[in-house]
């Protein structure tokens, strides 16, 4: 996401490196550099003339530290920047009435029907009764689309063949009859903006009292994203967007330049295929994330909604006795698995981002290795008994994999058992280094 304006933005800070302080030359070619960078990546031509000015004005106007060095005031500057044009702290869903009514649209291909699927399933996990209403009658098999999502997750959805007014109404009875909390319709969307599309978009908004209007932006498309998101709201007056499809090759002219000329809050952004894969949009990991810094706020979001405090508790104290087993291995893999993939959660870790990039993780390393635990039985899982040779073979066949498999993976994981005993003595980062090489 956003790789390439990441790069150009290191690149040009490395520039100020051996800079002993701020100057107005050195400001104006750098504050010249991040202007290209912005136009390149598909940014609006007047956000990023705004961005500059207020950028160069705040550079010039800087009080200087003496202990802070001037590539760091200057990427200060820019982070609290990005902020600022993106909206500058989260928004959330305007969920007061109930049932509260969302309308998603946008043009056909943004990802909306799969995002009416993920806000239904994020808004369900936060407790609340959802319905999905059908309402994309143009577009061949949406309907069938929405009604596979959800009964993958389990979802409930409300669709009929008749009109997309009426089928939205009919929603609506639906959800004030069986009391839902909340009432996402799917719109039709189409190529490109015309009047049919919002017209029929103008019925709906006008016979139903909508909580909130949200225009499902595509992310790869940039600035021309931007465009219709305002002739969108024009018409049928948004109240906030999504940006899909960040896990792809992402421009950043859509998530810098929408909240600026549309004047409505980014929400939520969807950061990969799986029906989870949606968060709430926050303006300072979305700089964070630009700026290569990791994105500690999301990163610490999933630990929370997938480590259980008391089992960590627990893996603590074992670790310090060295009785981390094979079975405690396993749940700690399949926990990281369920944060999504190591490549993803690398990115989040500040200074991680770069390093990542060309470098190949070992996803199909640990199926591997969750096969061959699963292959123990019990009492080699908890190092109840010792794995001899006969063992070791049963093992290797029952999960597919070489007998080498087995002995590295054991091999490997008593010098892991080593490193985590000795870790609190010495310090979190060396070792953590040298478990990863010797993983």
């Amino acid at each position: 996401m956003f790789t390439t304006l990441t790069e150009k933005f290191q690149k040009l800070f490395s520039t100020l490196s051996g800079n002993k302080k701020l100057t107005e030359d050195n400001i104006s070619s750098t504050v010249r550099e991040v202007r290209l960078a912005l136009l390149d990546a598909d940014v609006s031509y007047n956000v990023v003339s705004k961005f500059v000015f207020r950028v160069q004005a705040k550079a010039l106007g800087q009080e200087l530290v003496k202990s802070i060095k001037p590539r760091e005031q200057f990427i200060k500057i820019i982070h609290e920047e990005l902020i600022k044009i993106m909206g500058e702290e989260e928004k959330e869903l305007n969920l007061v009435k109930r049932p509260a009514l969302i309308m998603m649209c946008g043009l056909q291909g943004s990802g909306k029907t799969t995002h009416t699927a993920k806000l239904g399933y994020y808004l369900k996990n936060k407790g609340k009764r959802v319905l999905l209403a059908a309402c994309d009658l143009q577009r061949p098999a949406a309907v069938e689309q929405l009604k596979r999502l959800a009964k993958d997750n389990d979802l409930d959805v409300y669709a009929e063949d008749t009109t997309p007014l009426k089928v939205a109404k009919n929603a609506y009875n639906k959800a004030i009859v069986d009391k839902y909390d909340v009432l996402i319709v799917d719109t039709a969307g189409r190529l490109h903006i015309n009047e049919q599309l919002m017209k029929e978009l103008q019925e709906i908004r006008k016979e139903l009292p909508f909580s909130e209007v949200l225009f499902v932006a595509n992310a790869t498309t940039g600035q021309d994203a931007v465009k219709t998101a305002a002739k969108f709201d024009k018409k049928v007056q948004i109240t906030g967007s999504i940006l899909s499809m960040l896990d792809g090759d992402a421009r950043a002219g859509a998530a810098l330049s929408i909240k600026e000329i549309t004047q409505k809050p980014l929400l939520f952004e969807g950061v990969g295929e799986k029906i989870s894969d949606l968060q709430v949009f926050n303006p300072s990991s979305m700089a964070d994330r630009i700026l290569g810094r990791g994105d500690v706020i999301n990163l610490v979001r999933r630990a929370e909604e997938h480590v259980d405090e008391k089992k960590a508790d627990e893996l603590k104290k074992k670790i310090k006795k060295a009785s981390f087993t094979f079975e405690d291995y396993l749940k700690q893999m399949s926990m990281i698995q369920k944060m999504g993939s190591m490549k993803s959660l690398l990115r989040m870790v500040p200074g991680m981002s770069s390093m990542v990039k060309n470098f190949e993780l070992p996803e199909k390393e640990m199926n591997k290795t969750k096969a061959m635990i699963m292959s123990m039985t019990l009492d080699e899982r908890r190092q109840q008994v010792e794995l001899i040779p006969n063992r070791r073979i049963r093992i290797a066949k029952g999960s597919g994999c070489t007998l080498d498999d087995v002995n590295k993976l054991i091999k490997g994981f008593k010098r892991i058992k080593q490193l985590l005993k000795h870790m609190p003595k010495k310090g979190f980062m060396p070792d953590m280094q040298k478990m990863m090489g010797g993983l």
